[in-house]
C-alpha cells in the first residue's frame, strides 16, 4: 500500500492542489478516483468519509493508524509540516501564506470553480445573472493576482510555496474559465515556473476522470 491515498477526480481544481503537492514532493501516493459526475459525493458512504462531500479527501496511511483529512488549504499545510518543503522560513512568510490560502478558497478559487462549473460544465449560459456575478468576481480576484504578481517570483515568499500550489488549482485551465492569457502576463509567467518545478504535471496525468 502506498503512503498516502487521495480520492480525487481530474477535472477538480482542488483536488490538483493536493495531488500537484504530492507529486513535486515525491511522495508514495495512490489516487483513488472519486465518480463525481456519477453523484458519489452526495452519497452516505462518502459522507461517512468527508461530512463536507467534498474532494479531495487525504489519507495518510501511518504506523499509529490512517490519518484522514480535507480541505485542500489543510491538506496542503499537513503535506508542508510533514515533508518540509514548499512551507514558511520565518514567521512573515508563515502568516503571509495563510493570507494567500485564505484568499484563494474565499475569493480566487471559491469563484473561478463556480463559475466554470456552472459555465463549462453545466453548459449555462454566459448571460445568466448567476454565472454574470460570479465571473465578474474571479475575474477581480484574478486581477488581485496579476497585480500582486507583478514583479515578483512567487505569492508569499521568495520560494515557491503552498500558497503558490493552493492558486494555480484552476488557473492551468484558461478555456475552460474564460481567461485570456494575454490579459494575466505576471499570471502566465507564474504558472510557467511552477510548470517548470520538478515532478510538475497537468490534473489529467495525476488523477483519473471523474466520469
Amino acid at each position: 500500500m502506498a503512503e498516502f491515498t487521495l480520492h480525487c477526480f481530474a477535472e477538480s481544481g482542488n483536488a490538483y492542489k493536493a495531488a500537484l503537492m504530492l507529486a513535486l514532493c515525491g511522495a508514495d501516493w495512490q489516487a483513488k478516483k472519486i465518480a463525481f459526475f456519477e453523484g458519489e459525493t452526495r452519497g452516505d458512504d462518502y459522507r461517512d468519509l468527508n461530512v463536507m462531500g467534498e474532494a479531495p479527501i487525504l489519507v495518510h496511511h501511518r504506523d499509529d493508524g490512517d490519518f484522514r483529512l480535507s480541505q485542500s488549504g489543510a491538506i496542503l499545510t499537513y503535506l508542508a509540516r510533514h515533508f518540509g518543503r514548499f512551507g514558511h522560513q520565518n514567521e512573515t512568510e508563515e502568516y503571509e501564506i495563510l493570507r494567500w490560502i485564505l484568499f484563494d478558497n474565499h475569493k480566487l478559487t471559491g469563484y473561478t470553480a463556480t463559475e466554470r462549473f456552472m459555465q463549462f460544465f453545466m453548459k449555462k449560459a454566459a448571460d445568466d445573472p448567476v454565472v454574470e456575478f460570479a465571473y465578474g468576481r474571479a475575474r477581480a480576484a484574478w486581477k488581485v493576482l496579476e497585480k500582486h504578481l507583478t514583479g515578483r517570483d512567487w505569492v508569499a515568499a521568495d520560494h515557491p510555496t503552498i500558497a503558490d500550489i493552493s492558486l494555480c488549482g484552476y488557473l492551468f485551465w484558461p478555456d475552460q474559465i474564460g481567461a485570456d492569457r494575454s490579459d494575466y502576463p505576471a499570471i502566465e509567467t507564474w504558472l510557467g515556473r511552477l510548470r517548470a518545478l520538478q515532478g510538475w504535471a497537468p490534473p489529467e496525468e495525476l488523477m483519473p476522470a471523474g466520469k
